[in-house]
């Protein structure tokens, strides 16, 4: 009966270790603020004929949490200034991104 005990209060102390150690999924931080880039962009009025419009876009994130867009390379000028407009000084929340990392972001306009 004593020895009994000893290995159910083993037991339990293991799943007690492995319920603290798991600390559950890990986030990735750019995932989360590529996912707050595409809700900014969402609604738009374009209307795309035949091809889809792409673009590059280079931005940072300044210390106050904000995005500071770079450069848009697109031979598109509408979709460069509906990017800009968009994204520009625009406040993300984020935890774990470093202020003055440069990031690419493609982004696709489809009929």
């Amino acid at each position: 009966m004593k020895k009994i005990k000893v290995v159910s209060m083993i037991l339990m102390l293991f799943a007690t270790m492995s319920v603290f150690a798991n600390s559950g999924a890990d986030v990735n931080p750019e995932a989360s603020l590529c996912a707050q880039i595409r809700g900014m962009l969402k609604k738009n009025s374009f209307k795309v004929a035949s091809e889809d419009w792409t673009a590059q876009v280079f931005f940072t994130i300044n210390k106050d949490g904000e995005l500071v867009v770079l450069s848009v390379d697109t031979e598109n000028s509408s979709l460069e200034n509906f990017i800009k407009g968009r994204l520009n000084y625009r406040k993300v929340n984020l935890d774990n991104i470093p202020s003055g990392k440069v990031f690419t972001l493609p982004v696709r306009v489809t009929a």
